[in-house]
């Protein structure tokens, strides 16, 4: 592992990480600190063995020259070369750990680049490219470039921590146009996806942010205060509350976020669902939260609601019970592939059940590390392989066949992604994990999010900054298209 340079004595102390307000705060102090340490050198050094230099220099100078010539079809040749995320090696989680603030410049400049090129092709003289030319280069572009998914875990009482990272995202303007939420994860997805820009933006305002989960009757306030365990009726008005009645494919057109909401067959022998736009677009979303909520044994399961072509709500699947998303589909990482084109994933991740167990990617690479991750892999693989002989085992034996599906199901889900946001704590209190949380410790949640996102957010930027930038690109240019043939 490569070491950074050796901390230059002149530079004062840096401020507290921890006692930073806002990001920008967050950043200062991070600068300094790596001013103080020696990253900054690090960072301003091309050279290191932690990735391929050479090459992202050589591109640089490429992209550079060509983009200087002023040849839109010699730039617009040039970029269908191929545009890739992980040029040698430089989206590394390694090449962030080096430093508190960012990574190397010579690979942001390179990203920086790559945006401007696309946007120089995108305002191309229509003589020099057609639209329909240009249409046809982004959409090809943004296929195989792919985007990012935000997923957030089942979380109990943990919810606010959701809330915490989101509000982060939102405020850098990095909050991916995919999301996944199951169990309270889901809640927290269905309250981004029902709402608009402006509305967001508002709504994870530092003093407003609260709200989100406090805005409810006098009753619900009241409980609020105490660490009353919450009941079905308390789960419902609060979805009810702060949900819109909104099917998915409405919510869609609203915002145009496409939330997804993981839900758990009751039955044996049932797949589990990824509800969305798509797969169940006239499904409203306050049943599908209610579902995924539905912590087997806790609360009751959930037939889900539709609307049918009258504008009637009626059951969804009505023969079909449904229960907590997070037993069987925590992170839904296949099916977002599958749906959207997604290859890079982010993780808000506080699933009491497997936290303790999680190592973050974002420490250190030691040996006792890759064994911890090697002995998980293994034994994730073995249950893989004996569920079939248990299940055979137990399939007459109710409910001992339910217990042994759901335990499988858990032990063999992976809950990490390519960039994970966790607690600092991974051991919490089981008796506050369904419980109505005070205010307080509602903010401190939130507060614990961004302060987890906050060391995530550079590297989140420069991996998403090109599929962003085709998104944006992409939307202008397919109102361009209608206006033209309107």
């Amino acid at each position: 592992m490569e070491m950074t340079a050796s901390p230059a004595a002149s530079v004062p102390a840096a401020p507290r990480l921890e006692g930073a307000a806002t990001y920008d705060d967050w950043k200062a102090a991070a600068l300094a600190e790596d001013e103080r340490s020696g990253a900054a050198a690090w960072r301003r050094k091309e050279a290191s063995d932690l990735y391929d230099y050479r090459v992202i220099r050589r591109r640089l100078d490429e992209i550079q020259g060509v983009r200087a010539s002023g040849d839109p079809h010699r730039l617009l040749y040039y970029l269908n070369e191929g545009i890739h995320g992980n040029m040698g090696g430089m989206g590394s989680t390694r090449l962030y750990r080096q430093s508190k603030f960012g990574t190397k410049e010579l690979i942001t400049r390179y990203i920086d680049e790559q945006a401007a090129a696309l946007e120089q092709v995108a305002a191309a003289d229509p003589g020099d490219i057609p639209l329909s030319e240009k249409l046809e280069f982004f959409r090809r572009a943004s296929h195989c470039f792919g985007r990012t998914a935000l997923m957030l875990s089942g979380a109990g009482a943990l919810g606010p921590f959701h809330v915490g990272v989101i509000k982060a995202l939102v405020e850098q303007d990095l909050l991916p146009n995919v999301l996944s939420g199951a169990s309270a994860g889901s809640l927290v997805a269905a309250i981004v996806g029902t709402r608009t820009d402006d509305a967001l933006h508002e709504v994870f305002q530092p003093r407003t942010i609260v709200n989100v989960f406090d805005e409810v009757g006098e009753a619900e306030k009241d409980l609020m205060r105490g660490n009353k365990r919450m009941s079905i009726q308390e789960v419902r008005g609060f979805v009810e509350h702060q949900i819109p009645d909104l099917t998915f494919q409405e919510a869609f057109e609203l915002t145009g976020r496409r939330i997804n909401i993981s839900v758990s067959p009751r039955e044996m022998h049932q797949q589990s669902r990824l509800l969305n736009a798509i797969t169940s677009p006239n499904v409203y979303i306050r049943e599908a939260v209610l579902a995924s909520c539905a912590i087997p044994g806790i609360f009751p399961p959930v037939t889900l609601a539709a609307k049918n072509r009258l504008g009637q709500r009626q059951p969804y699947v009505p023969s079909r019970q449904w229960v907590d998303g997070s037993v069987t589909d925590d992170l839904p990482a296949k099916r977002l592939i599958r749906l959207y084109g997604v290859n890079h994933f982010i993780t808000s991740q506080t699933n009491p059940i497997a936290l303790w167990a999680i190592r973050d990617n974002w420490g250190s690479d030691n040996l006792f590390g890759r064994l911890w991750e090697i002995n998980q892999n293994a034994s994730r693989e073995w249950l893989r392989a004996t569920y079939p002989f248990m299940v055979e085992m137990t399939k007459d034996l109710y409910p001992l066949n339910i217990a042994t599906r759901m335990f499988f199901s858990i032990a063999t889900q992976d809950y990490t992604a390519d960039i994970n946001i966790l607690p600092r704590r991974r051991f919490w209190d089981p008796r506050k994990l369904l419980s109505i949380l005070s205010e307080g410790e509602v903010q401190g949640l939130i507060r614990e999010g961004e302060l987890a996102t906050w060391p995530r957010i550079e590297m989140i930027r420069n991996c998403t900054r090109i599929s962003r930038t085709l998104d944006a690109i992409l939307d202008r240019l397919e109102t361009e298209h209608i206006y033209a043939h309107a």
